[in-house]
């Protein structure tokens, strides 16, 4: 603690990622305000549900105190996956095994959110904070948001996620794409918006494969259900296809053409989308960055390591980071700040090196011809 005390640490960005390392850090006592540019915590909808695995996720919260909230929230059999082909013919099926492990529990994103909000001091998180620039001042940093406010901190954390404003203050490398473009929509009230589309989830996950496409879907506990249409596309698809993916109709037609062979019970989710849809090229960080480690500014989730997110591994990953980086800068063994977040930054690069390599096998192997043995191998 003696390295960050009386210093004040600004974390830019409220994700899990940064909402966790301020629960870590003020749980020892430091000062600590996290940045975020959205008006308010629903100011955004919430995406597909979070699997949080036992080493990484689960860890950072049982570290932060927050199981018990976690248990009392979290959504048993909702991690249950069916593996779907184009037919929609079931070729794997959870949810008729009683018996398998529990060590990737689903939880909605604001659930989770929640859990995380309520366990800061009043007033952590600063609404309305949209990052626009900073610059050194003395040996702490003067940054400015978009509404006209400026502040110093003695250390700031980029957690502003794959888009992140930060990271080139830190590294001007850049992620490659992946070859694939995922495409988000939702569905409220899939029950009667999309029945035969909620009957196949059965409150759980679909893995629909065929032909080098993807077609994922996740129930929400609202009643909801979210779902991305993955398929291999040149990096600039999105601008080079002319599709106005605000338009449902113009989406519509290029789902029932670029998926002809696939079953009419998909429509059901492109016709009954409650939302635009939203196109998401997918990155991947280079696997082998490395930068030299600042005494007061670091990064962490997908401003650090971004990656498709075919293996589950965003969230967890960045609660990890979070964990990591608290007991590094924690930590009385180190001489100063800057080798504190060397250490950090080290075994981060390492395991988020590791990931992406498996992250890319996945995100490869889902979109080629052997899809469902892919996967049938890796759930076993």
């Amino acid at each position: 603690m003696n390295h960050i005390k009386n210093k004040k640490i600004a974390i830019v960005g409220g994700g899990p990622g940064g909402l966790t390392l301020a629960r870590l850090l003020q749980m020892n006592g430091a000062a600590v305000k996290v940045y975020e540019r959205d008006a308010h915590k629903d100011a955004r909808a919430k995406g597909a549900t979070l699997d949080l695995h036992e080493e990484s996720g689960l860890k950072a919260l049982r570290e932060a105190g927050l199981m018990e909230a976690f248990e009392a929230n979290y959504r048993p059999d909702a991690d249950r996956v069916r593996i779907i082909d184009q037919h929609v013919n079931i070729i794997l099926d959870e949810h008729t095994n009683a018996k398998r492990p529990m060590d990737r529990p689903e939880i909605d994103r604001g659930p989770l959110q929640n859990i995380l909000l309520d366990s800061l001091l009043p007033g952590t998180v600063v609404w309305d904070s949209h990052f626009l620039s900073m610059l050194p001042e003395g040996s702490s940093w003067k940054l400015a948001f978009k509404n006209g406010v400026s502040i110093i901190a003695d250390i700031v954390i980029a957690a502003d996620g794959a888009s992140s404003k930060l990271r080139s203050y830190i590294t001007p490398i850049k992620p490659f794409y992946s070859g694939v473009t995922a495409i988000e929509g939702a569905v409220a009230y899939s029950e009667t918006a999309s029945p035969k589309i909620h009957q196949l989830l059965k409150g759980g996950k679909i893995f629909g494969m065929s032909n080098e496409k993807t077609l994922l879907v996740s129930s929400k506990g609202d009643g909801s259900l979210v779902f991305y249409a993955g398929l291999k596309t040149d990096e600039n698809w999105v601008k080079d296809s002319g599709i106005d993916f605000s338009d449902k109709a113009q989406v519509l037609a290029w789902f029932k053409k670029d998926y002809a062979d696939w079953d009419s019970v998909w429509l059901e989710l492109f016709e009954n989308a409650s939302y635009a849809f939203v196109p998401r090229p997918q990155y991947c960080m280079p696997f082998d960055q490395t930068w030299e480690a600042l005494p007061n500014l670091t990064m962490l989730g997908d401003a650090a390591h971004l990656m498709p997110p075919y293996a589950g591994e965003g969230v967890n990953m960045a609660m990890l980071d979070a964990l990591e980086l608290s007991e590094c800068l924690l930590s009385d063994d180190f001489a100063d700040t800057q080798s504190a977040i060397a250490a950090y930054e080290k075994q981060m690069r390492s395991r988020a090196s590791e990931t992406a390599m498996i992250t890319m096998e996945s995100t490869e192997a889902l979109h080629s011809s052997k899809a469902i043995d892919f996967f049938l191998n890796i759930i076993g």
